[in-house]
């Protein structure tokens, strides 16, 4: 069996995949932290999965806040925009035909003329032709589906408040069930860390989020005042282009690690594993890279939450962790590098 001696976190969200009592049971054997995404929870499911974790005696629970993050809100069935096609988006409730509303409200002042609106990742892309008082109107650039939650980036900076009244609902239903660790989406400043710092408990631990250009200009401060940074290449992406995501990936680590904080990696770890029972070759290596730049732990999203596999994802992490802890033998005996 594969031990992992706990110098590195795995770090698993919970969804339906592992929010069952057998896999549970199972991942509580290696599994350091269990993440709740408030971005894909409703407060009523919030407590009806404490309650299911507390019956199951999981107590490492984290939880994730939606943070200022712009979303889709819910529509009753994904739809296809073509290229060139003209839509209109709306903060408040619109009667318009061909409007949809973003969640939370803000302030569409901001939006320039001609700017980029990207929508989740999967390449549907608008730009900005008109703007009205409460709406704007846009032409798809790049066609792609439209569907409910999904993260929605602008060109331009949104002013949003650091937390969502959810957010600061679900961290005081959080509190009457005993958790410790919470986790703050989208920190652009450490301002937004210290306003959370004052809705926990003094000794609660509080991770940080970089997945914002502000919040990586803005790192080492936010790093400062959080007891843990946790980089979204997800979400990151969307502001630095991705063949420069492994350098400031590196560069996040590197701040962190001068002050002696804790840096967990999140996205597209074991991608493959969502249908898989096998990652790819770049997966692992990705991950031993992430390892040997000095991350202290790995987070699993979609692997775990609704993944096919989430035991063998958790399963092959501790097999990544063994490699690396025992580099040094495998080069020098190696006859057991192959076993």
């Amino acid at each position: 069996m594969v031990k992992n001696n706990r110098k590195i976190k795995i770090i698993a969200t919970l969804g339906p995949s592992s929010l069952k009592t057998n896999i549970l049971s199972t991942l509580k054997k290696d599994v350091d932290i269990f993440r709740l995404n408030m971005s894909h929870l409703s407060l009523k499911q919030l407590k009806k999965n404490l309650k299911f974790l507390k019956k199951n005696n999981v107590k490492n629970i984290c939880i994730d806040t939606e943070g200022a993050q712009v979303r889709t809100l819910l529509l009753k069935k994904k739809i296809f925009l073509k290229k060139n096609r003209k839509i209109k988006i709306s903060t408040n409730k619109s009667k318009l035909k061909n409007c949809f509303q973003l969640y939370p409200n803000f302030s569409l002042k901001n939006i320039k003329i001609k700017s980029k609106i990207k929508i989740g990742f999967d390449g549907l892309e608008l730009k900005v032709e008109k703007k009205f008082r409460n709406l704007i109107e846009c032409k798809i650039s790049h066609q792609g589906f439209l569907e409910s939650n999904k993260g929605v980036h602008f060109d331009n900076n949104i002013k949003l408040d650091p937390l969502t009244t959810k957010d600061i609902n679900s961290i005081l239903i959080a509190k009457k069930f005993g958790v410790k660790i919470f986790a703050l989406s989208f920190a652009n400043s450490a301002q937004d860390v210290l306003f959370f710092r004052k809705l926990i408990d003094k000794n609660d631990e509080l991770i940080s989020k970089i997945e914002t250009k502000r919040g990586f200009f803005n790192r080492v401060e936010i790093t400062k005042a959080s007891n843990a940074i946790l980089i979204d290449r997800g979400d990151l992406s969307r502001y630095i282009d991705i063949p420069k995501i492994p350098l400031a990936q590196r560069i996040i680590i590197n701040d962190a690690k001068k002050q002696k904080k804790k840096v967990y990696i999140a996205t597209n770890l074991l991608e493959t594993m969502i249908n898989s029972n096998e990652p790819t070759r770049a997966e692992s290596n990705d991950i031993f890279s992430s390892l040997e730049s000095g991350c202290s732990g790995l987070v699993l999203a979609a692997e775990t939450a609704i993944g096919k596999f989430p035991v063998e994802c958790v399963s092959f992490l501790k097999k990544c962790l063994y490699t690396f802890y025992n580099k040094r033998n495998f080069l020098k005996f190696k006859k057991s590098f192959f076993n």
